[in-house]
């Protein structure tokens, strides 16, 4: 896939992600994708996002960085609270639903089976 090609479908997946953030957590898309840090309700909204997108589209940390307009080592950060996290019961099974829900999301890959 082409570089541009591959950035856009990065980007999407990264809207992608930040919404189903937004609607787990209502905060606004909008808050998640500023380039600015924003109240920590976005800030933790945007660390699911990230992460999610990371975890649920399996984008390298380099790729969410570049999708969310972020530094690579703020999305490593990211996955890391939300990792730190999982060890929370109920926290575990939120996120876990919501990569479930981006999981099937994902687009089909083209196949020969699709065409039929």
């Amino acid at each position: 896939m082409e570089f541009s090609k591959r950035r856009a479908a990065d980007v999407a997946a990264a809207e992608l992600a930040a919404s189903v953030a937004s609607f787990g957590l209502g905060v606004t898309q909008d808050e998640i994708i500023d380039e600015r840090r924003g109240s920590a309700a976005a800030a933790f909204a945007r660390h699911v996002a990230m992460y999610l997108c990371h975890t649920g589209f399996e984008l390298s940390l380099a790729r969410v960085a570049v999708a969310f307009d972020r530094d690579r080592s703020t999305v490593a950060h990211a996955c890391h609270a939300i990792e730190d996290r999982r060890e929370e019961l109920q926290f575990d099974l939120w996120i876990g639903t919501l990569e479930a829900m981006l999981r099937q999301a994902a687009p089909l890959a083209p196949s020969r089976d699709v065409a039929r």
